[in-house]
């Protein structure tokens, strides 16, 4: 094809990529925007796939079929309480894809035929021209081995990332001087980068590289706690999406660099507001520390004699007159699937004239958006979901708050227990309300792993049980009221 056509093509894709993140950023355009992207990655890929230059169809096809198999399966499979992982995951692939990527081209532009990791040591005579001429060949070295770094610690963190959130593992790690080591390490990485771009035959260098971006991606990751994921999704969700351009420069490839740029940058903006929603320095982010453990706190000490229950028919007669509701979801209800139950007790309460609204903190649930996605799954009008910073100041004014399945996002603690390793996270301040009603299984502590003094205190009422069922009794009861 023309490549004047095709980088045309590439530009539209890129319009289209700019319109979609665009239409992402409201719930009411979010769909549209989902599609628009869509058709701009269908179009740069069938253009790819049309320059037979760069192209044998015979591994696209086969490539293609095999992706299509797994896909489909993983998407009829996955739940959505499974998103989060599914999206660590998939940061993960999209840096292994970059990796790969990179490796092919130093290898090829090697002609290196390796059988063995000692053929791929095996120092090699690289003539001039081999990564191009000058500035160009500088570009080409540089832009490989950050892919490899970048791509390499995408993929290893992702999947550190992917265990804690499937609990597999539960334990923090770190290296020695926690921030120092990982930044030693980082050190040690850009100093095999440095000595490949000045020596590209050096492949000792290159494994060096390899192996030093795997155990930096593992020791960013792994000291992060559960409730620190979502942060974490967000950063290398940024990573996939760098790595993903500087593939672009390493190809040539217009659409590439364009679609990598904005994941890149997209997804460190949205870092950087997890960081102020749960007010952790992005610093801290990027070299693996996090909260810390602070002292521990006695469960028995919080929640003894003080812990008020009730059973759902008893909580719906404070529902019959409540004039204002905040419901606030967290990840119990996406594991108990009640946001179907939920809007069907809000449109209860709201024949009765309750005003009903949802309060939405940035970081509930395990990655960013998934309450919001779970209610309008639910069709919850998208004016009823309010965020944060807006519901906060209305809570003296409510009636009732219902906690469906949150827990560190309504815990005081973050906002009275200086120490504590969520102190200073912004928190929706449920426990202003006139009443608190909690849905909750048991008395278990979040992700950051500390009791919560809401569920001992003079206004809170804890109904204990499966989220779905106790919001459907609820609904009956006031129903029959």
């Amino acid at each position: 094809m023309n490549p004047n056509l095709v980088n045309l093509v590439y530009l539209i894709a890129g319009v289209l990529f700019i319109l979609g993140i665009k239409g992402l950023t409201k719930p009411k355009t979010a769909v549209r925007g989902n599609l628009l992207s869509a058709v701009g990655m269908m179009i740069a890929v069938i253009v790819t796939l049309m320059d037979s230059s760069v192209v044998n169809m015979t591994y696209i096809v086969a490539g293609v079929t095999v992706g299509t198999l797994i896909g489909a399966v993983m998407a009829l499979r996955i739940q959505m309480t499974s998103m989060p992982e599914m999206v660590a995951l998939l940061n993960g692939f999209g840096g292994g894809a970059s990796l790969s990527i990179a490796l092919a081209e130093y290898y090829s532009r090697l002609g290196l035929n390796a059988t063995s990791v000692a053929d791929l040591a095996a120092p090699v005579v690289v003539g001039s021209s081999a990564f191009g001429d000058g500035f160009q060949g500088t570009v080409t070295l540089v832009s490989i081995t950050l892919t490899v770094l970048i791509g390499a610690l995408t993929l290893t963190g992702s999947v550190i990332a992917f265990t804690k959130l499937k609990e597999i593992m539960k334990n923090s790690y770190g290296l020695p001087g926690g921030p120092i080591g990982n930044g030693l390490l980082l050190a040690a990485a850009l100093f095999a980068v440095g000595t490949v771009v000045m020596d590209p035959g050096n492949t000792s260098a290159m494994l060096m590289l390899i192996g030093l971006a795997f155990l930096l991606g593992i020791f960013l990751v792994i000291p992060i706690g559960g409730a620190d994921m979502p942060v974490v999704i967000a950063l290398l969700n940024s990573y996939s999406g760098i790595a993903a351009a500087l593939a672009g420069f390493i190809l040539g490839n217009t659409v590439l660099i364009i679609a990598g740029s904005l994941v890149g940058t997209s997804g460190l903006i949205l870092t950087n507001i997890m960081c102020v929603a749960m007010n952790r320095s992005l610093g801290n982010v990027l070299f693996g520390k996090m909260a810390e453990g602070g002292e521990t706190i006695d469960a028995d000490e919080i929640y003894a004699g003080k812990v008020t229950s009730a059973q759902a028919d008893e909580v719906a007669l404070i529902l019959e007159t409540a004039k204002r509701v905040v419901i606030v979801p967290g990840y119990g209800m996406a594991m108990a699937q009640a946001q179907h139950a939920v809007r069907e007790l809000a449109n209860a309460m709201e024949a009765r004239g309750t005003e009903v609204e949802y309060g939405i903190h940035p970081v509930a649930g395990r990655m960013p958006g998934h309450m919001n996605v779970l209610l309008a799954e639910a069709e919850v009008p998208y004016d009823k979901l309010v965020e944060m910073d807006k519901i906060n100041p209305t809570f003296d004014d409510t009636d009732v708050a219902i906690v469906l399945g949150a827990n560190d996002v309504v815990n005081p603690m973050a906002r009275d227990v200086e120490g504590s390793p969520i102190y200073g996270m912004p928190i929706l301040n449920v426990d202003y309300a006139k009443t608190v009603v909690v849905i909750k299984r048991s008395l278990s502590p979040g992700f950051a792993g500390l009791p919560n003094p809401l569920f001992a205190m003079d206004n809170t009422i804890m109904v204990y049980g499966d989220g779905k069922k106790a919001v459907i009794e609820m609904t009956t009861a006031l129903n029959q009221a």
